[in-house]
């Protein structure tokens, strides 16, 4: 992650998994609300979704537990040096560390799908705990750094940990579309900060930014707060979006299938009154 590309990379993988979320959760929750009480169980569709969702996560965290191991002057899987008595680029270690948990979560998310026997919100755990580990390594990253750049990682964490919580929420709520969203939410946040960590400390052009300069830092904050914003406006309207473009379908859908069963009674009703003729 020294470099720009090292933080556009999961940025983007968040700010995808996020506009994810968001798609497949409105898409259940009107479901859920479209049908009727006894009629709850989820159609097939829902669960390709998880399919390719788990599946996703596994093959990202593959990818990047391998590129943080054998790039050019990464670890190669070696942890501890003996000829020098030395760890091996721990930061890649750490980085790799990040990625298996989500990669847990996949596999968690996967069997969770495919088997009855695994308990309803292992998946929601185990995404609360990659998310947990993910800012617990963080936490210990950003000793001896210059202020600013410790600052806009400490900032971070807050998206982080306020993830890991609202999804541990989701594994004793099930199908709140509050806490749904509220995680989407947060991933976008994620995500895009995690492109602003990019240009602040690897900035592609312009000049590079004073890492020790107070309003660097002030302003920062209130730049985190104008991420949160859009992330929660672009949630807003990705939902309105999928949301009303459901309903339009399914609602011509419906007008459909009223008529078939307006039909069909008609032509029951008279097949019914043609047949009492017969007999008189």
């Amino acid at each position: 992650m020294a470099n720009f590309g090292g933080h556009a990379i999961p940025g983007s993988f968040f700010l995808f998994y996020g506009f994810w979320l968001t798609v497949k959760h409105i898409l259940q929750h009107y479901w859920r609300t479209s049908q009727p009480k006894a009629r709850q169980i989820m159609p097939p569709f829902f669960k390709r979704m998880d399919y390719v969702e788990g599946g996703f996560q596994i093959f990202a965290s593959f990818v990047g537990i391998m590129v943080e191991q054998f790039v050019v002057d990464g670890p190669h899987a070696h942890l501890y040096d003996r000829e020098n008595n030395s760890w091996v680029k721990l930061m890649n270690w750490q980085h790799s560390t990040m990625y298996l948990f989500f990669g847990i979560s996949g596999i968690a998310l996967v069997a969770s799908t495919t088997s009855k026997l695994v308990p309803a919100g292992v998946d929601r755990l185990a995404l609360s705990l990659a998310l947990f580990v993910e800012g617990f390594l963080f936490y210990y990253h950003l000793h001896n750094r210059p202020l600013l750049d410790a600052h806009i990682h400490s900032l971070l964490l807050v998206a982080v940990f306020s993830g890991s919580a609202s999804t541990m929420l989701e594994v004793f709520i099930r199908d709140n579309i509050i806490l749904e969203l509220l995680r989407a939410c947060l991933f976008i946040l994620q995500g895009s900060w995690f492109y602003q960590i990019g240009f602040v400390l690897y900035p592609l052009s312009g000049p590079e930014w004073d890492l020790k300069l107070h309003d660097n830092i002030m302003f920062i904050t209130t730049c985190f707060c104008w991420h949160l914003a859009v992330a929660l406006l672009l949630v807003a309207c990705t939902s309105s979006v999928v949301w009303f473009t459901v309903k339009r379908f399914s609602g011509k859908g419906r007008d459909i299938e009223i008529g078939m069963r307006n039909t069909f009674s008609k032509t029951s009703s008279q097949k019914a009154l043609l047949e009492a003729s017969d007999e008189e």
